[in-house]
């Protein structure tokens, strides 16, 4: 008898779910609050621009190397163009001076001494972790969940791991913080947490994006984040299942200690066999599931005390063709800007002409992203100043951009302004997050161990998606999805398969 399984979200996470479930002879059936699919992989169009709200990089982009065959399994990579950068990003100080952030490791190393010569063995030692990791496939550490691994399951990660102890127990456990702190230049010192994201960031991070931009293997899907998730979506309904749109999950109903089905806010009841969650969190947690099954651990998980990434973007459509300049770029500011309530010492700007499919011909669009605290928005929600609020932070980065774009302001023919609440409006993750737990040297050990997917005393139940992948991102969503179909093969007798059979 065919097994039924209902899903909540229609993110990269709920959509891999779907798309292994039905794989492994499931029925399944999607509920998605939004009217579109992807969740925080996402894009939104405005005057004819898109404005792109995801995806930097894509581990997983050329063939043979991590994480590619997950994206053969879902479909998304096929006749689809992969943009490959030569340099992550480049940082900019207030005199013009420039670090280029190279992706291959042997210039990145000369061009680091050339700034900095006093510091050379501190760069040796960094750009020897990125040669280091080239090699290193981080998916085997998602590959399968690790109470379904038996001993030959142990040996190959053993295996695959073994080399790396060192490095990853090394720049797994330095901040980028503490590494700018190390270095002599002015210059490196401010780059480096700003290149990584975050001065918490642990460095293994940002060495595994440079290694894996100089194979190849961190790319970025033509089109964007909108249409990486539709061809997801098309893979999913290709292979049997079902999507309900603008249909929000009011709770999750539970008989005799097992998950049932999910009452919609429409009233509407629909039952299955398994749920799985792929929705916020906390939602999930503590709204749908009305606290009935929240340990001593989960609730101090969801106390805030845990680091949360929210942010505020800022869109520009331009009538004008910046092709000739760098695609991602930080301006390090001599006199820093009051932005959001906080003060700006270095404005990242993201230009995307390398993909023509995201505006007019001749048109760029220019965004800038700035980490922005959830409270801030939230006090001055409902009231007209949350929207005076919005005009001024476009209005202070278009001057800010007047300086390196003489006359930008005249070319602007659409302006977009996204605030950690209007995450939370469109995707339902809890105070605007983009990447459930930031992760930083603290939250790293969460990653490694992994948290758990099901829930104590509750059946027939599992979670996927950021909320218990510290530090999100893409792939690691969608191999979470995967991993909660194993479970759920494993409980169910059934030999996991990754393709369907020709």
């Amino acid at each position: 008898m065919e097994k039924s399984v209902i899903i909540i979200g229609a993110g990269i996470a709920g959509l891999s779910a779907g798309c292994y479930a039905q794989l492994n002879g499931y029925k399944s059936q999607i509920f998605e609050l939004h009217e579109l699919p992807g969740g925080l992989c996402t894009a939104w169009e405005r005057k004819g621009y898109l404005i792109d709200g995801c995806i930097h990089y894509l581990f997983g982009t050329a063939p043979d190397q991590p994480f590619h065959d997950l994206w053969t399994d879902l479909g998304v990579l096929e006749d689809r163009t992969i943009i490959n950068h030569d340099e992550l990003m480049r940082v900019i100080e207030p005199d013009g001076r420039t670090f280029h952030v190279y992706a291959d490791p042997d210039r990145l190393e000369a061009h680091m001494c050339e700034l900095s010569p006093n510091d050379a063995d501190l760069i040796s030692d960094f750009t020897a972790g990125i040669r280091q990791f080239m090699n290193f496939d981080m998916a085997i550490m998602q590959k399968k969940p690790r109470s379904l691994m038996n001993a030959a399951d142990w040996l190959e990660f053993n295996r695959a791991v073994l080399g790396y102890a060192i490095p990853m127990a090394k720049w797994g456990q330095t901040s980028a913080r503490e590494f700018a702190d190390r270095l002599e230049n002015p210059l490196l010192k401010r780059a480096f947490p700003l290149i990584f994201g975050w001065e918490d960031i642990p460095v293994m991070v940002g060495m595994s994006v440079l290694a894996y931009m100089a194979t190849g293997n961190a790319g970025f899907p033509a089109g964007g984040s909108l249409a990486f998730a539709q061809a997801l979506e098309r893979r999913y309904l290709e292979l049997g299942g079902e999507i309900h749109y603008k249909a929000q999950v009011e709770k999750i109903l539970v008989a005799h200690g097992r998950a049932v089905g999910v009452r919609l806010y429409s009233d509407e009841e629909h039952h299955a066999d398994t749920i799985i969650s792929a929705a916020d969190g906390r939602g999930t947690l503590f709204d749908m599931l009305g606290e009935a099954y929240i340990s001593k651990d989960l609730r101090r998980r969801y106390d805030t005390h845990l680091p949360i990434h929210a942010q505020v973007l800022t869109a520009l459509g331009v009538n004008r063709d910046l092709s000739s300049e760098p695609h991602w770029a930080a301006y390090l500011l001599d006199k820093p800007l009051l932005i959001a309530g906080k003060e700006r010492s270095a404005i990242g700007v993201k230009t995307y002409c390398f993909d023509p499919g995201l505006a007019p011909p001749g048109k760029s669009v220019i965004q800038m992203t700035l980490d922005s605290d959830y409270g801030y928005w939230q006090r001055i929600y409902g009231r007209r100043l949350y929207d005076l609020e919005q005009l001024q932070v476009a209005d202070i980065l278009t001057g800010f951009l007047e300086k390196y774009y003489p006359g930008i302001t005249a070319d602007i023919e659409m302006t977009d302004v996204a605030t950690p609440l209007s995450y939370e409006r469109y995707t339902g993750n809890w105070l605007g997050s983009t990447c459930g737990w930031l992760l930083t040297d603290k939250t790293m050990m969460m990653m490694v161990k992994g948290l758990s997917k099901t829930l104590p005393d509750l059946d027939n139940f599992y979670m996927a998606g950021q909320w218990v992948e510290p530090g999100g991102s893409v792939p690691i969503v969608a191999m979470s999805g995967r991993n909660v179909v194993q479970l759920l093969c494993a409980a169910d007798g059934r030999e996991f398969v990754s393709r369907r059979a020709e």
